[in-house]
């Protein structure tokens, strides 16, 4: 068991590029997984992103749970600036994952994008699990699990908003 920090994790990186172009990859569920550094996911077919309220999917898959659908709560939006959803479990191939269809896992997702100049932002992605039940934080050890592929998206983010 471990015990939460409390606090959510994140990486950041400087992309040279100006804000608007990054959150336009942010904002299009069909980028992301082009800028995955996790490997899971797979596909999203829904248009961009717009405000606080919308919800977006995504096919998804890990060796854990085979294939999946999460549905994408947008709780944080601020064009140029900040976004952030809550995922929700809204398909599952294992039998044993069917219980958790619909409920919230109290985690979220997102990224704060920060102005360097008109061609230099700050990205951060951030994950917080600090409200999610124990079982999850301890399977992703209080979100630190993502810190790698987390790294890995901001680089590929880099790689696609410079090309």
């Amino acid at each position: 068991m471990i015990e939460s920090t409390g606090k959510p994790v994140s990486v950041s990186r400087t992309i040279n590029v100006p804000a608007q172009r990054i959150f336009g990859i942010l904002a299009h569920p069909v980028c992301h997984p082009l800028i995955d550094g996790s490997g899971m996911l797979l596909e999203s077919a829904d248009d961009a992103i717009t405000g606080v309220g919308d919800v977006f999917t995504m096919k998804m898959r890990n060796d854990e749970m085979g294939d999946y659908v999460i549905a994408n709560h947008v709780v944080e939006f601020e064009p140029d600036r900040r976004i952030v959803w809550e995922p929700v479990l809204a398909a599952a191939s294992r039998q044993e994952d069917q219980a958790e269809i619909g409920e919230p896992g109290h985690h979220r997702w997102g990224y704060a994008l920060t102005t360097l100049s008109a061609t230099s932002t700050v990205v951060t992605e951030i994950y917080d699990c600090s409200r999610s039940p124990e079982w999850l934080r301890n399977a992703i050890r209080d979100g630190v699990r993502w810190i790698p592929s987390m790294a890995a998206t901001l680089e590929k983010l880099d790689a696609l908003s410079r090309g």
